[in-house]
């Protein structure tokens, strides 16, 4: 079982934001996860592009209805054969599910020590769990910083931004189009904060 360790503030809010997006990517949002993110505290005058997209998301959850979340989420993620978005890495990095960036993925989850749920049909390159696994890997005592920065940019910078781009600028998004608004600014200020800490 991996260790959990002291994280310092910056570090749990990145786990913090990993998780969210894993939750609201991996199911429709249910009426529990709706109240939470109404009811998110913010403080009196929220600044930078984050704390603005989760005042977006909260003002999106007050508006939301669990029926039509749920709808949402189907017709993004899933719909009659698929969904209007393919939350997959490979077929952003490829045009086609199933395929070497999947391949290489499960080699370096393998290696430290991930595997997805049993019962989930899902392939392990979805967005969720994607983000699941940063959130752990950022919580864990045995995995390097340089590893967790391998790992970000093979498998999640190449193609997740653009994924959550696409998301906040699809019209079947509504609720969902704010969880996109999050994502983006999330993964850039990420991304910088992997470069800085690569130098």
């Amino acid at each position: 079982m991996m260790q959990e360790r002291w994280l310092p503030e910056e570090d749990q809010a990145r786990v913090g934001m990993y998780t969210l997006l894993a939750r609201l990517l991996a199911a429709p949002a249910d009426q529990v996860q709706l109240e939470e993110l109404a009811n998110l505290d913010l403080g009196s005058n929220p600044t930078g592009e984050v704390a603005v997209a989760l005042s977006m998301l909260k003002l999106a959850a007050q508006q939301a209805r669990v029926s039509e979340v749920d709808d949402e989420f189907h017709t993004l993620f899933i719909g009659i054969g698929r969904g209007e978005l393919v939350p997959f890495g490979s077929w952003y990095q490829t045009g086609y599910l199933m395929e070497r960036p999947l391949s290489e993925l499960r080699q370096d989850l393998v290696r430290f020590g991930f595997e997805r749920e049993p019962g989930n049909p899902d392939p392990e390159d979805h967005v969720a769990f994607l983000c699941e696994v940063m959130a752990l890997m950022v919580n864990s005592r045995e995995i390097p910083e340089t590893a967790q920065q391998q790992f970000f940019k093979a498998h999640m910078a190449s193609w997740m931004p653009a994924f959550f781009r696409d998301l906040e600028g699809c019209d079947a998004a509504c609720f969902y189009k704010a969880v996109g608004r999050l994502g983006t600014v999330f993964l850039a200020l990420e991304r910088s904060y992997q470069d800085t800490n690569e130098r």
